[in-house]
C-alpha cells in the first residue's frame, strides 16, 4: 500500500473519473459508428470516412483514456487500506472493469474488420453491443457509490 496526501488522493480520484468518462464516451460512440458503417458500401466515400473516424476514436481517445483509467484507478487501489480489500464491491467492480476491457478489445477487432472491408455482422449486433458498456457502467457506479457488500 502507499499513502497519498488528502489533496493528492482527490486529484487522482478526479483524474480517474475524467479518464473513465472519456473511455465510456468512446465505448458508447464506436458501436454507433459501426451501425452506420454496416449501411455504407465498401470503398464508398462514407465507408472510408467512417474508417478514419473509427481509427482516430480508438487510437487517440479510447486507448489513452483506458490507459489513464487503469493508471489512476491502480493508484487509488494502492491507497486503500487492508479492510477495503475485504469488501466484495471492490472485487465485483474489478470484474465489471474487466468486462469493459473485453468490450474495448472486441471493438478494436471489429474496427480492423471494417478497415479491411470484412464486416460480417448486422446493425442489430452493433446496436446490442452498444448497450453492453452502459450496463457495465451502471453496475460499476452502483458498486462504488452504494457499496452494497
Amino acid at each position: 500500500m502507499m499513502e497519498l496526501s488528502a489533496t493528492a488522493f482527490l486529484w487522482v480520484k478526479a483524474l480517474h473519473i475524467i479518464s473513465a468518462i472519456a473511455w465510456m464516451a468512446g465505448l458508447l460512440y464506436l458501436p454507433r459508428l459501426f451501425v452506420y458503417h454496416t449501411e455504407a458500401k465498401p470503398g464508398s466515400e462514407l465507408s472510408e470516412t467512417l474508417k478514419v473516424m473509427e481509427r482516430r476514436l480508438l487510437k487517440f481517445i479510447m486507448n489513452p483514456a483506458m490507459a489513464s483509467s487503469f493508471l489512476f484507478g491502480g493508484l487509488l487501489l494502492m491507497t486503500y487500506g487492508g479492510s477495503d480489500w475485504q469488501d466484495g464491491w471492490v472485487h465485483a467492480k474489478l470484474v465489471l472493469v474487466a468486462g469493459l476491457l473485453a468490450a474495448h478489445m472486441a471493438m478494436g477487432r471489429w474496427r480492423l474488420e471494417f478497415a479491411e472491408d470484412r464486416n460480417a455482422r448486422s446493425q442489430t449486433f452493433y446496436r446490442i453491443a452498444n448497450e453492453v458498456p452502459t450496463l457495465l457502467m451502471i453496475g460499476i457506479v452502483i458498486l462504488v457509490v452504494v457499496r452494497p457488500f
